[in-house]
């Protein structure tokens, strides 16, 4: 998805497609081929998991992100922080540019797997 095409549909700016945040669960930023995490409403789902499922966060996002996603031929991945500050990053494409920093000063990024 690097170098997007222009005029391709973004989901980011649409609440509960590309970015949700929710006091009770969790914060979500996603990327990828936008008009099916709109279809999904991705960022949400994830929120709606845990919520309603009572799902930790990384089994939450990797059921919409290498589940769902994958079902309607969606490529991307997200980035997902929890209220306990744990940290979810998965993607179902070869690679995808990511980076996160803790309060305690730990921090990471990465690339590919």
């Amino acid at each position: 998805m690097t170098n997007k095409r222009y005029g391709r549909i973004g989901d980011t700016p649409l609440i509960g497609a590309g970015t949700y945040a929710s006091n009770r669960t969790c914060a979500v930023s996603c990327t990828g081929h936008g008009e099916l995490f709109i279809r999904q409403v991705a960022a949400h789902q994830v929120h709606c998991l845990m919520a309603y499922k009572g799902m930790p966060l990384q089994e939450a996002c990797d059921e919409v992100v290498l589940q769902d996603l994958v079902a309607i031929g969606g490529e991307g991945g997200l980035i997902a922080i929890d209220t306990a500050g744990n940290i979810a990053m998965p993607f179902n494409t070869a690679g995808m540019y990511r980076g996160f920093k803790k309060s305690d000063g730990s921090g990471g990024v990465a690339i590919y797997r």
